[in-house]
């Protein structure tokens, strides 16, 4: 290569850095992962639950769901209608943002609709109604909503589970938003009662609380900024929504008493407001604003106060009101200031990741990964393990005990163990998540943790020597992996890959170990079923003859260890290795018994 092709070549490496460097992006992490041919079906086949109970897939199943069942561009087809990825599908992303925009105008428009009814032009209302069918079709569109389960954070796609979580939720409260309430405040003769009803519309201000919250989350977006302008709407719309109550308490008076309220008695200079209700409307809203906001800002320059009865205990209250939302925010900016929100803290942890990652230029597969898992780590609230760190020792195990008791029972490598081992393994497990498409172990490598799968689905690949991929087995619900390795002290047999997001639970091979040397007949019974579980699916003889080999190391290993508390006449001891099952005639390797 001569030197100007070096050079174009150079630029181009830095211009690719330049791009990595402006990667700022938190990514919703995926429930599909890209894997090689030979396990591509395998894949498809346990991402729509093609497993059977023996946790073996079954093509001719397959072959029948695939003709009724399809994923294409965010959008799950099944049996019973089509199913919309809310992170995945690029038209849902569009009509949440149309959404938002009409949230952000109905949450501002119902207060000045409530106060304002009787003189806003009517191209407001015209609005108005473009804005109720917007929402009547986001409810539509709320039963096709693929949800994450809060519990196993895996994404549900059944159209009951949806239907039934959005009718328990918000539901009657959007139905209810969506109802035309002035054609309902005429038909009733004109009952104010009924425009109270009005402020059901304000269930929608959750649709820009929840676009706030994801600005935040966004490292593209500085953090600061983006609480800044969060709480500079947060006041503008309480003083807002004062302004229409105050305006709105001067014009439920009769016409003759009128006069006695705070607009229809103010003069600026020579200028009355005692017809009030003839003067611009935004003259009217921006006079309430500032009677707004000069009390919420407690100035009270004298020249608009309250005048009757109802002013002044609303303006008692509006005032304590103002006191609470002062605290909050002053603490939020001294929050900003000291930087301890959890929010910030994982942008910054985000933040120092890319960099790292640019720094050593890592693939987009690996980038990927890293982001989902740290985000994962967020949502999941991991640091909620850590309000226990405090506890005692006997607290910290009877809530593992709560938790985990159930899931280790059913694991087939404990079945028939004793209740005080089971016990003694679940008060030292750790809870862990993972994405779709991590490795968590490699074929070759030294284990040194073995998991039990609480939720979700694995697959152990089996890698030849030209690199090609073969699934050997599910790990469905309830299965371990990591047992062969740390039991019979050889490598890591096949790697272990996520097909669905995991929760698994993890103990330390030193931690049992040690158990294992306590309860040693509760060892020999996992060896047994070990041998027991694997015999149908293993396809390599060495493995099969590695655990035969360590059963019989662990047998004579005990036979051992009986003839010397024979020998030096312990006999408690030779009673507990006989009462938790030893054979006392099994011989030793110089053929001696603790009965010769």
């Amino acid at each position: 290569m001569d030197g100007h092709g070096y050079h174009r070549e150079k630029n181009k490496k830095e211009e690719s850095d330049d791009d990595e460097e402006e990667e700022y992006e938190v990514q919703d992490f995926k429930d599909r992962i890209k894997s090689s041919r030979g396990s591509r079906f395998n894949l498809i086949e346990k991402e729509f639950g093609l497993v059977n109970n023996n946790g073996e897939t079954s093509m001719t199943s397959w072959k029948r769901k695939l003709s009724r069942e399809s994923v294409i561009n965010g959008l799950r087809y099944v049996s019973s209608g089509f199913v919309i990825h809310p992170d995945h599908n690029r038209w849902y992303r569009a009509w949440t943002k149309f959404i938002l925009l009409w949230a952000v105008y109905s949450s501002f428009f119902t207060p000045m609709e409530f106060g304002f009814f009787r003189g806003l032009p009517e191209n407001l209302f015209i609005l108005d109604i473009v804005g109720q069918v917007a929402f009547l079709l986001d409810i539509i569109l709320q039963f096709f909503i693929a949800y994450r389960d809060s519990r196993t954070y895996r994404t549900v796609y059944k159209r009951t589970p949806i239907a039934l979580r959005y009718l328990k939720s918000h539901f009657i409260i959007d139905l209810l938003a969506c109802l035309p309430w002035d054609i309902i405040y005429k038909a009733s003769g004109h009952r104010e009662e009924v425009r109270y009803l009005l402020w059901i519309r304000l269930s929608r201000v959750r649709k820009v609380t929840d676009f706030f919250q994801k600005m935040e989350k966004d490292i593209r977006i500085n953090y600061l900024f983006t609480r800044i302008v969060k709480l500079i709407v947060v006041e503008l719309y309480c003083t807002h929504t004062a302004a229409c109550i105050f305006y709105h308490l001067a014009t439920t008076l009769p016409s003759s008493q009128e006069g006695y309220t705070w607009i229809g008695s103010l003069k600026m200079g020579d200028y009355s407001y005692t017809s009030f209700r003839e003067i611009d409307i935004w003259k009217r809203y921006t006079t309430s604003l500032y009677f707004a906001v000069i009390t919420m800002a407690t100035v009270g320059y004298g020249d608009i106060h309250a005048v009757n009865l109802r002013e002044m205990i609303f303006v008692m209250i509006f005032v304590s009101f103002d006191m609470i939302l002062g605290a909050y925010l002053i603490g939020n900016m001294t929050a900003l200031i000291v930087k301890g929100s959890k929010t910030e803290k994982f942008r910054d942890k985000m933040t120092d990741l890319i960099k790292y990652m640019n720094r050593n230029r890592l693939g987009k597969d690996i980038r990927n990964q890293i982001k989902g898992h740290v985000r994962l780590q967020y949502e999941s609230r991991y640091t909620e393990a850590s309000a226990l760190q405090d506890l005692p020792i006997s607290i910290r195990a009877k809530v593992s005990q709560t938790l985990y008791t159930e899931y280790i029972e059913k694991v087939p490598l404990l079945k028939g163990c004793s209740a005080e081992f089971i016990n003694q393994i679940v008060i030292r497990l750790h809870e862990e998540f993972f994405l779709p498409g991590e490795v968590i172990m490699e074929q070759g490598n030294v284990v040194d943790q073995l998991y039990f799968v609480c939720h979700g689905v694995l697959e152990e690949v089996g890698i030849g020597q030209d690199g090609s991929e073969e699934t050997v087995k599910l790990l469905p619900t309830n299965s371990s992996f990591g047992e062969i390795s740390i039991l019979c002290n050889i490598p890591q047999p096949y790697t272990v890959r996520v097909c669905e997001l995991c929760r698994l639970l993890r103990i330390d091979k030193q931690s049992f170990s040690n158990i294992l040397e306590i309860y040693f007949y509760d060892g020999r019974k996992i060896l047994d079923n070990l041998l027991e579980g694997k015999e149908s699916n293993l396809r390599d003889k060495q493995l099969e003859s590695d655990i035969t080999f360590h059963i019989g190391k662990q047998e004579a290993e005990l036979a051992l260890r009986v003839n010397s508390a024979a020998y030096h006449g312990d006999l408690y001891q030779l009673k507990g290795f006989i009462r938790a099952g030893a054979d006392p005639n099994r011989t030793d390797y110089d053929g001696r018994s603790p009965l010769v």
